[in-house]
């Protein structure tokens, strides 16, 4: 599915149409610096019901959120140099005991996702607006 984000209140509409497609427990999304993939974080968590104060997990690589249907784990894997470093966090853990894993910068840890399902969602910064594939 394609979306076009012109504003900060269009994310509400976007999570209200992703939200029902959620049926896998990981969540990746990939996108340039500044391109809203933590202000799509904290659309969806309000939208779970959760109350936590949400931010980017940049400097903590991974930040814990409480929402009445389970723990969200949301993960920054930016500053992450090698999937050695990724299992030294625990992923594995996270992802088995989370209701959700949202992982930002995926792609050191996206080959050893094969076989299991997730989403993926895209956000590309044009200048003029968000540009936005989930899948």
């Amino acid at each position: 599915m394609n979306y076009s984000i012109h504003k900060i209140e269009d994310w509400q509409s976007i999570v209200e149409q992703i939200l029902p497609q959620l049926n896998h427990n990981i969540l990746l999304l990939k996108g340039n610096l500044g391109a809203g993939k933590t202000t799509f974080t904290q659309f969806l968590l309000k939208n779970l019901g959760s109350e936590d104060e949400v931010n980017s997990p940049t400097y903590s690589i991974v930040n814990e959120y409480n929402t009445p249907k389970g723990k969200i784990y949301h993960f920054d894997l930016y500053r992450l140099k090698n999937i050695e470093e990724v299992y030294d966090i625990g992923i594995e853990e996270y992802l088995d005991n989370a209701f959700l894993c949202i992982i930002e910068w995926p792609e050191v840890y996206e080959d050893e996702l094969y076989g299991l399902k997730y989403h993926e969602m895209n956000i590309v910064n044009t200048g003029d607006s968000r540009e936005i594939t989930f899948d």
